[in-house]
């Protein structure tokens, strides 16, 4: 799976196709972006989508509601085996849903202190917090600074959250998705964002329009110059043979070869 993922509301099938099109995997969404009053038919329209599964997951409503139940019980009538469980916190509840990989959202105060016990799951996949509703958790108003010179910029709270579930993933060997940038007017500061994500080890972003797909697959394709150095680094390190050696005035050791591996991961990554 690539790391552009892109929402499509479940009440808009007729957007389906074309998010599959433009996007690396799609995420159906059958919470948040749905009005309560159209959510049985988004769930007629899950059952009707012809996405490919292998690139497809489902985001279903927080689990211990009675939206969540039907919304499973229209998953289990489709192909697709990935779901996003929304507001994530509980361990014991996710680790019930046998049959599926999921990816973990957590957009609370709670879910991303119980992000460590999630990650561990054989069934969790991959995690994902959310700014918005991790403030809101918490009584606050907004998740970045509105105005000033820091307009734009996370607060430090919802920093520390990302830090924490990118920890959590990690420690877990779990992918790690970086939030949506709501702003989809703001390509430059998706630019920036992205490109922080790509540097702190987040394996994708989550996109809310389809413009940002461009953007954050910009972000983690390195640019030829410097694939052409990585490769450059690993023959040197080959032809070393040793565990730390001297190349191009700077020492080289486990951790740099290992950035180089991952540059050579991200350009093959179509």
């Amino acid at each position: 799976m690539g790391p552009a993922l892109l929402f499509a509301p479940a009440d808009r099938p007729e957007r389906f196709a074309k998010a599959a099109e433009r996007a690396d995997a799609v995420i159906i969404d059958l919470e948040d972006a749905v009005a309560p009053a159209a959510k049985a038919e988004a769930r007629e329209n899950l059952a009707a989508a012809t996405l490919d599964p292998a690139s497809t997951m489902v985001r279903i409503n927080a689990l211990g509601t009675p939206d969540s139940v039907q919304d499973l019980a229209a998953v289990a009538l489709s192909p697709y085996r990935t779901i996003m469980v929304a507001k994530a916190s509980d361990p014991e509840a996710v680790a019930a849903l046998e049959g599926y990989d999921v990816v973990v959202l957590c957009e609370s105060a709670a879910g991303i202190l119980a992000a460590p016990a999630l990650a561990q799951l054989p069934n969790v996949v991959g995690l994902m917090w959310g700014a918005e509703d991790l403030v809101a958790s918490l009584g606050g108003t907004s998740s970045r600074f509105t105005s000033g010179a820091r307009a734009g910029a996370y607060r430090a709270v919802a920093m520390h959250a990302r830090s924490q579930l990118l920890l959590a993933a990690g420690a877990a060997g779990k992918v790690a998705i970086d939030s949506i940038y709501a702003d989809f007017a703001d390509l430059d500061g998706l630019a920036e964002e992205s490109e922080d994500a790509v540097a702190s080890g987040f394996g994708a972003k989550a996109c809310i329009h389809p413009s940002q797909v461009a953007v954050v697959r910009d972000a983690y394709r390195p640019a030829d110059s410097e694939v052409a150095a990585a490769r450059e680094l690993l023959d040197a390190a080959e032809a070393a043979g040793t565990g730390v050696f001297a190349f191009k005035g700077q020492m080289v050791d486990g951790p740099i070869l290992l950035h180089a591996k991952q540059t050579i991961s991200r350009a093959a990554t179509p």
